[in-house]
């Protein structure tokens, strides 16, 4: 099945390279046909003919998985997927989109079909970050089929990826309304609340309306609620479509996760002053806003533009994702995003959710420190009893599918269980780990 995979491949760089439109669109279908029935028939062999469990054999051997010469070539042609696609394939106003104009065009019809216009260099994209959150997402059913609660999460990002990220925002432009993904919110989409985002969707009438309400109350209001009750997992594990294609293509990858403290302190080093920093250009274009355009001049615009280039497309995007066979799948959300920061805040300060732990029955085999793409040593914790409250943890709850004695669970309970842990934890060994 992986040959079917690698000829799917093979037939992109076809359709890449054919000239003429008509076998450079066969090409293309051929390659998403290829890929897809190879990657879902590979899934089932691999894990569907097996008995159910995570398994871990090997990881650090592969090639693919161990930092071997394979992960390398696969992180960089994410990389330069992502380095051509944000800056060398914009539109020349005829229709070349650069080095990915042999596989926009082929997407013309279904972009006719869903936007009622010809695709672009993003609909591509989402189109294919779509179809990895789908297969990789199939892979995941298969994968842990054991666990209820991997299931519906999977789920739940599957179907917030295809419904709110990729059909809703194309049927929105279809009926020529403004284009917004309902399951982005700011400070992550940070123009969602930027003035001139919001004097721009209100303009466009009661459904822009509907919009601008939605992003604040589901930025200011929903999110804290719902972080109070179930923690920052009920939008990094189950909607956010980052948080989704980590948790589906990036699977293979969570391993890699670095659970020194060295990368915990770069973590708060660099992803708090990224949430600072959105907080302040919001707060700045709102009273430039408000003073008539006369306070900031240009500065304003400029630093969102900036902020959007170097954290919106290089953190994001780039390392985000390219960095994937590297450093893990969560690159972006543990050093760089700024809603993971904002959830985070609210998840250790004050939700009531945590993963509490049993020490008396831990057998010290560090599978749960292994599945933790967040660079979190959870096995730490459960050799002592101590009940994890990070504000990393995104409550994907792998470190509990992983382990073979049931020693860790996921749990909204009272605040102050939270903070209980086994009497023979020393409290420097506590401080250590919170």
């Amino acid at each position: 099945m992986l040959a079917v995979v690698a000829g799917g491949l093979l037939a992109l760089l076809l359709a890449l390279a054919d000239a003429d439109p008509s076998r450079r669109n066969s090409w293309f279908w051929l390659a998403v046909g290829l890929v897809s029935a190879g990657t879902l028939a590979w899934s089932w062999l691999k894990y569907g003919r097996q008995p159910a469990g995570v398994r871990q054999n090997n990881l650090w051997l592969r090639a693919s998985t161990g930092r071997g010469a394979v992960a390398w070539v696969t992180g960089l042609v994410l990389t330069g997927f992502y380095v051509v696609l944000y800056w060398f394939s914009n539109d020349d106003g005829q229709g070349n989109f650069g080095l990915l104009t042999n596989l926009v065009h082929p997407l013309d019809g279904l972009s006719q079909a869903l936007r009622a216009r010809p695709a672009d260099q993003w609909f591509l994209y989402g189109t294919f970050y779509t179809l990895a959150v789908l297969l990789m997402g199939g892979r995941a059913l298969w994968k842990y089929r054991h666990s209820r609660y991997q299931l519906i999460r999977t789920v739940s990002v599957m179907f917030f990826q295809l419904g709110f990220a990729f059909l809703i925002p194309g049927l929105l432009q279809f009926f020529q309304q403004p284009e917004f993904y309902f399951s982005y919110f700011w400070p992550l989409k940070y123009d969602y609340l930027f003035p001139g985002t919001v004097t721009s969707l209100l303009q466009k009438g009661g459904l822009g309306v509907f919009m601008v309400f939605w992003g604040a109350v589901m930025s200011l209001v929903a999110t804290p609620v719902l972080t109070y009750f179930y923690g920052k997992r009920w939008y990094c594990s189950w909607v956010c479509g980052c948080g989704g294609l980590a948790e589906t293509a990036g699977d293979p990858y969570r391993h890699l996760s670095d659970k020194s403290r060295v990368a915990w302190r770069w973590e708060v080093r660099i992803i708090y002053p990224v949430l600072g920093l959105i907080v302040a250009i919001t707060a700045l274009l709102w009273v430039h806003f408000a003073t008539g355009g006369t306070l900031l001049g240009a500065a304003g615009n400029v630093a969102a533009k900036w902020y959007g280039f170097a954290i919106g497309s290089v953190f994001s995007g780039v390392i985000g994702v390219g960095f994937y066979p590297i450093m893990g799948s969560r690159v972006w959300c543990r050093f760089g995003c700024p809603m993971a920061a904002y959830l985070g805040l609210l998840q250790k300060h004050f939700s009531r959710f945590r993963i509490s732990t049993n020490g008396a029955q831990c057998i010290s085999c560090g599978n749960c420190s292994n599945v933790c793409e967040m660079g979190i040593d959870v096995q730490q914790y459960a050799q002592r009893g101590a009940p994890i409250v990070r504000a990393s943890c995104v409550g994907c709850g792998m470190c509990s599918t992983a382990c073979p004695r049931g020693v860790l669970n996921l749990e909204n309970g009272p605040r102050e269980g939270r903070t209980q842990a086994s009497p023979l934890i020393h409290a420097d060994s506590l401080r250590i780990l919170s």
